[in-house]
């Protein structure tokens, strides 16, 4: 039997504030042991680590971070579920671990109130004792110990300071020799509290503890869930209890703040002491100018501008890196193969599978390495209180800033970043409107298009160009219609008033090289666990799709009667008949007969009034899995090759020469012209090619409903808006 089946598993609950340090504090106990995921049912997430010591073995659960166990949705209900063991995908929990920041305890401990009167054997770690020491606030942690009734070990997560002594406190609250007896309100509201769980006895069951929330619970959310079939007859109950209080002069909820607040008074007196004269901190002169609208909004945009740019710039050669070995990978597997489905399988679908998930993650580790750093230091809450007044016009908060502009280089970590959004409907807005952010994958698009069919024409000096200014409109096009979506869902599906945006700033500290180090391999190893998987799968479908079925003798009576018809022209025969053109040609051929290029050709009719062809219509449908393929759909259509290279001149050239040659299959007509070349870039601007960012809209909303929604939504608007640039730009041009 291995050692660890033997050690003894104590699971314990983490708990906290948001700005606590609880996250920082979970990594330094579970380092690579965690797992992340989703709870069922909600969107919140579900993360799970061990710790070994001595002999124990601790099962960490990592609630989310919340300043009140008062749930108003069922989401924050999460965290009350699992303290009371009502969850079924985890177990209830040995001991409840309240983290506190030591610089901020009479805040903190209106938390740990509510986790005492729970009953459950506690341990409060008191984090950030290096901040409160740099404060001059004196903490005699024993006699705050005696005062709360359960053990109070003084730890700094950061630096690992104390995660023994804490372990050994778990250890020993575990056994529940000890257990928190809390009951901080005033008699008349325990007495109403009493009555009613004898009531609920006989019908549900209840714990005292909940019993008390509900009772306290003036919104209705706890009432509509937990009563079920006695609502009307306890809705009565509740009601008069309520009307009780009231007249004895304890009105809810506000009983509820005057009695803990009252509680923390009495245990922080003598224990806690605060220096007289209050000097201004370094932390304080700093916020003066990061906070300021003028010089904290130029070093906010300055910050971005820095971090994106970087993302770019280092991000390039590890993605070049990359797509250099999965195409060495693929070109040794294909000369080492037979030619046939299954070498396509393997070295279009597997490997171009994988290489099309992997080749973002330089981009989304460094992202979240940059993101993990500023929230680390401190300062990513200066960037939400700034960016707040912006976003509320909205309704939307400061706290949807960072990740919609981290969707500008990719949709997926700027989703993932959503995670720091507390509110349920703001986060799920975010997430929708996050992929209308022209991500990079657009740009190779842009880029061919607007060099073949916008004139280069410059004005003002030629400081301004007009292929700049198109290029800039597409950018800007997808945050016009972001506004105008996050408005109307906040208004409709996402009906409700945004929570007054009430911030902490936490305190500056140098980030924990540690903590942040796993963070971003949390991140980088979500993505590609949970996105790639389907990303892959949807993949091998597009090449299902675009391989079937073979029809080799229909393509080779087309070659032939291709090479008939130059048969009086030896140049041009002699250019067809190079082996490399016609490799490409027959590919451009098994293509268009393919499922792929037979719904391409079925979809005629309704992309025809967007100014597209069948080709184009089929290039849409390939790029499904990622936007940036549809070039290398095309170059395949027009005898290109499957690897043309947007970024390499040669390339460019060939394609924008090809687009512009290509006729209208009955006509002759030029299939593209300067409408035909906006028509597509707006469709592509606003469409939701890309599995990846579905899959991780699946994954961070633990629902198919809303990616489904969102890609309808999208294709929706790009389908009008296509519709719209192509009817109008035809008629004025």
């Amino acid at each position: 039997m291995s050692t660890a089946a033997l050690l003894k598993t104590i699971r314990v609950a983490l708990v906290g504030n948001p700005n606590t340090g609880k996250s920082t504090l979970f990594t330094a106990l579970a380092g690579v042991r965690q797992r992340v995921g989703n709870y069922p049912g909600v969107t919140v997430e579900k993360k799970t680590g061990h710790v070994h010591h001595e002999s124990h073995r601790f099962e960490l659960i990592d609630l989310p971070g919340t300043y009140s166990l008062a749930p108003r949705s069922p989401d924050e209900m999460v965290a009350v579920d699992v303290l009371l063991g009502r969850r079924d995908s985890v177990g209830p929990p040995d001991v409840v671990l309240s983290i506190v920041d030591a610089a901020n305890l009479e805040r903190n401990l209106f938390l740990v109130s509510q986790v005492l009167s729970l009953g459950l054997p506690t341990v409060v770690a008191l984090n950030m004792v290096d901040v409160a020491r740099d404060r001059k606030i004196e903490i005699d942690v024993d006699a705050l110990s005696r005062r709360l009734g359960v053990p109070v070990v003084a730890v700094q997560a950061n630096q690992r300071v104390g995660i023994a002594a804490l372990l050994n406190a778990l250890s020993t609250a575990a056994r529940g020799l000890a257990r928190p007896n809390h009951h901080p309100f005033p008699e008349v509201f325990q007495q109403h509290a009493r009555e009613l769980t004898g009531w609920l006895a006989t019908r549900q069951p209840l714990p005292h503890c909940l019993v008390e929330r509900l009772l306290l619970d003036s919104d209705g959310y706890l009432e509509s869930e937990i009563l079920n079939g006695a609502a009307e007859e306890g809705a009565t109950k509740l009601r008069e209890a309520r009307e009780a209080l009231a007249a004895a002069g304890y009105p809810v909820p506000a009983v509820e703040a005057i009695a803990r607040y009252d509680w923390i008074a009495r245990v922080l007196d003598g224990v806690a002491r605060r220096p007289d004269d209050h000097q201004p901190t370094t932390s304080d002169r700093i916020d003066g100018v990061l906070t300021h609208k003028l010089w904290g909004t130029l070093i906010f945009i300055a910050t971005m501008a820095v971090l994106f740019s970087s993302i770019f710039i280092l991000a390039v050669p590890l993605m070049d890196a990359i797509d250099g070995a999965i195409g060495w990978l693929g070109a040794a597997v294909e000369s080492r193969m037979a030619a046939g489905a299954l070498r396509s399988l393997v070295v279009d679908g597997a490997i171009g599978g994988v290489g099309a998930v992997v080749i973002f993650l330089p981009q989304i580790l460094l992202l979240f390495l940059f993101i993990a750093l500023l929230e680390d230091c401190g300062y990513m809450a200066r960037a939400a209180f700034l960016m707040d007044r912006l976003m509320a016009g909205v309704g939307l908060s400061g706290k949807s800033f960072i990740p919609l502009l981290s969707s500008f280089a990719c949709a997926v970590p700027g989703i993932m970043a959503t995670r720091v959004i507390e509110n349920r409907r703001d986060r799920l807005a975010t997430i929708l409107i996050a992929p209308l952010m022209s991500c990079s994958a657009r740009l190779p698009v842009y880029v061919i298009l607007i060099g073949a069919f916008v004139p280069a024409q410059h004005y003002l000096g030629g400081v301004v160009g007009l292929q700049g200014l198109v290029l800039l409109s597409m950018y800007s096009i997808g945050v016009l219609v972001a506004i105008g979506v996050a408005w109307l869902l906040k208004r409709s599906l996402l009906r409700g008033s945004t929570p007054p945006f009430v911030l902490e700033l936490p305190s500056y500290k140098m980030p924990s090289i540690r903590t942040v180090t796993w963070r971003m391999a949390e991140r980088g190893w979500a993505f590609l666990a949970r996105a790639g998987t389907v990303i892959f799968a949807v993949t091998i479908v597009i090449w299902a799709l675009a391989y079937y079925p073979r029809s080799e003798e229909r393509v080779a009576g087309d070659i032939a009667a291709q090479r008939a018809e130059l048969a009086g022209d030896a140049a041009a025969l002699a250019e067809f008949d190079n082996p490399e053109q016609l490799e490409y040609l027959t590919a451009s051929l098994h293509q268009r007969y393919s499922f792929l290029g037979r719904a391409g050709q079925w979809i005629e009719p309704v992309v025809r009034p967007l100014g597209w062809d069948w080709r184009i219509g089929c290039a849409a449908i390939a790029s499904f899995p990622a936007r940036e393929v549809v070039m290398g759909v095309l170059g395949v259509i027009y005898q290109l090759g499957p690897d043309v290279d947007v970024g390499a001149e040669g390339d460019q050239s060939r394609l924008q020469d090809r687009l512009r040659a290509a006729r209208w299959d009955d006509t002759g007509r030029p299939v593209y012209n300067l409408p035909v070349a906006l028509s597509i870039m707006v469709f592509f601007a606003l469409c939701a090619q890309c599995a990846a960012t579905l899959a991780v809209i699946r994954r961070e909303t633990n629902s198919w409903r809303w990616p489904v929604f969102t890609f309808a939504y999208m294709t929706a608007l790009a389908y009008v808006g296509a519709l719209v640039t192509y009817q109008i730009g035809i008629r004025l041009i």
